[in-house]
């Protein structure tokens, strides 16, 4: 736990660094907008809400961890199992906690509003990941703190957590195609760049399908799986047709606006 802004940073900064080349080398799709344009609101966005959640919640998930692990707080901290299978219950129960929390920015209106910053994007690349409203990131701490405190859930486990988040989100909204010999098999298992861009179309009921940010278990289960869109991936239209032009969707002011304009 020491050393847990480095862990964090390493996996953070090395799975960053992996996707890009290779969008780079080898991109699925072009993009509609400049990459410099949609990188400097897709970066300056994630800095901004870096900031924000700081300096709204300047308490850590994993520090909040090990003092309910220190006064007994919460379920895990109540109940003797071996600290292995507490490790996999939460991380399980972390996962499907986020599920949900997604599924309710997209139900709710209130909650929609900030979250379709993130669906704005016209196109679907490694900092499409990093594109979500300040407010947004902070609603998510909140939840996760409620879940880590309620449940008693251990720091190394949100540590896990947490490295897993953001590098399965880079991984799964990167722009690459893989080859479909390994893409078949893998969707059994996790959230594919093809079923994650499914999420990101512009059709209403292929954007409510696919939640999940990591595995694909919790869609299948609860009936938003969707395996294949009305479109091919190379052609599906991507991003919200009420927001078509770039000045809105790849600046960073117009970003941190859209939730309160009509």
């Amino acid at each position: 736990m020491n050393n847990e802004l480095w862990w964090r940073l390493g996996f953070f900064v090395g799975i960053l660094a992996l996707m890009m080349i290779s969008e780079y080398l080898k991109p699925a799709r072009q993009s509609p907008v400049k990459a410099s344009k949609r990188w400097t609101a897709n970066f300056g966005l994630v800095i901004l809400a870096s900031i924000t959640a700081r300096l709204s919640i300047p308490i850590g998930l994993t520090a909040v961890a090990v003092f309910n692990q220190q006064h007994n707080i919460g379920l895990f901290n109540q109940v003797a199992l071996p600290p292995v299978a507490v490790v996999i219950l939460s991380l399980l129960l972390l996962d499907v906690l986020i599920y949900w929390q997604h599924r309710l920015f997209h139900r709710l209106p209130i909650l929609w509003r900030l979250h379709k910053v993130h669906h704005g994007d016209a196109h679907v690349d490694t900092s499409t990941g990093l594109r979500f409203h300040p407010i947004e990131i902070v609603i998510s701490i909140l939840v996760k703190l409620i879940a880590i405190s309620a449940l008693g859930i251990p720091a190394i486990a949100v540590l896990i957590f947490e490295i897993a988040l953001n590098g399965l989100a880079l991984f799964n909204h990167a722009n690459i195609r893989l080859p479909s010999v390994i893409e078949k098999p893998l969707r059994l298992i996790l959230m594919t760049q093809i079923l994650h861009r499914i999420h990101h179309s512009q059709v209403v009921n292929e954007t409510n399908s696919n939640y999940g940010f990591s595995v694909i278990w919790w869609d299948r289960l609860f009936g938003s799986y969707k395996a294949q869109a009305t479109k091919s991936d190379e052609d599906l239209d991507i991003g919200l047709k009420q927001y078509p032009d770039e000045h809105v969707n790849a600046r960073l002011l117009a970003l941190l606006l859209m939730p309160f304009k009509k």
